[in-house]
């Protein structure tokens, strides 16, 4: 549908634009297209078109945010990877005296010999 429109407001613009009737019959054209543009039939087309856009609009961004729970990049690129946690949860292990396993930045296994 939208290329059907394009290419006939194209076709329009190429007649407007390459038509040699000369002055009048722009004008004449001219008068018709706002004509058209001010009818309230047409205005009240585009009023629901431009709404159905919109929600449309707002609907994709609801289902974007459902399937992607990362509310901005700012906090993508904050959450740890995994290795920041195993080296987090290590540290915490380590502060409190109860070591559960290897060094995770030595490549050792959780009995603390290297693997």
């Amino acid at each position: 549908m939208r290329y059907r429109i394009t290419f006939a407001a194209g076709l329009a613009i190429g007649y407007v634009l390459g038509a040699k009737a000369g002055r009048a019959r722009y004008d004449q054209l001219a008068r018709t297209a706002r004509k058209v543009a001010d009818n309230p039939a047409v205005q009240e087309a585009a009023g629901v078109v431009g709404a159905q856009v919109s929600n449309a609009g707002r609907t994709v961004y609801d289902k974007a945010v459902e399937r992607m729970p990362v509310t901005s990049v700012r906090d993508f690129l904050a959450r740890p990877t995994d290795e920041e946690l195993d080296l987090v949860r290590w540290e915490s292990h380590m502060a409190n005296g109860s070591a559960p396993g290897g060094d995770p930045g030595r490549g050792e296994d959780r009995e603390g010999r290297a693997e």
